[in-house]
């Protein structure tokens, strides 16, 4: 782990014990570490070991997520997405994006930013993976942890916004997301000449 800047680890993982051993491991490293999927379906039993991690875990739940976080249901964290996002950001001393039609970003002291922009195609498969790996990259950049989960919500959005108004709202692939950040990115910090 010397090695790394940051970690995002839990997509492409399925549900197991390792999950959560895993995640108490990760959140001991004192990286910036994002976790989501499977290791937040792993991370209740070690939820001390995000409270005491040195620099908070940012966790990127769907309401399935979410339910597995606070062992509550499904349906009840998709209609109460900011109170389960604070809940968690609370009870994990976590960075919590509650990821949804509508995404909140919330801190642990319980600070709040709400994201309305996007795409319905965002829902593709994969795209969370995505939007984990921009936020990756851009925490191993140096971005401090919550300016790395506002931006990487809104280059996530912005893509997916873009994808639609180019492609069409269904048709494009969670691969297609990560190619539109560059020209984002561009846009939003114009080089000086």
């Amino acid at each position: 782990m010397k090695e790394f800047d940051a970690v995002v680890a839990g997509p492409g993982m399925s549900p197991t014990p390792v999950a959560t051993s895993l995640a108490a491991h990760l959140c001991a490293t004192g990286l910036p570490v994002a976790l989501d999927a499977a290791l937040l379906h792993g991370l209740a039993p070690a939820a001390q070991h995000a409270r005491a991690a040195d620099v908070s875990p940012i966790l990127l739940p769907h309401s399935g997520e979410m339910a597995s976080l606070l062992d509550c249901s499904q349906e009840f964290a998709e209609k109460n997405q900011l109170d389960c996002g604070l809940q968690a950001a609370r009870h994990y001393e976590a960075l919590v994006l509650a990821k949804g039609p509508e995404s909140f970003v919330v801190t642990p002291d319980g600070r709040s930013w709400k994201y309305e922009g996007g795409d319905p195609g965002l829902g593709v498969s994969g795209s969370g993976d995505t939007l984990a790996g921009v936020l990756g990259g851009l925490l191993a950049r140096g971005a401090a942890p919550v300016t790395a989960l506002l931006w990487a919500v809104w280059l996530h959005g912005e893509a997916g916004a873009s994808l639609a108004n180019r492609i069409g709202t269904v048709g494009f692939f969670a691969r297609e997301i990560s190619a539109e950040v560059p020209g984002l990115l561009a846009r939003a910090h114009p080089s000086e000449e």
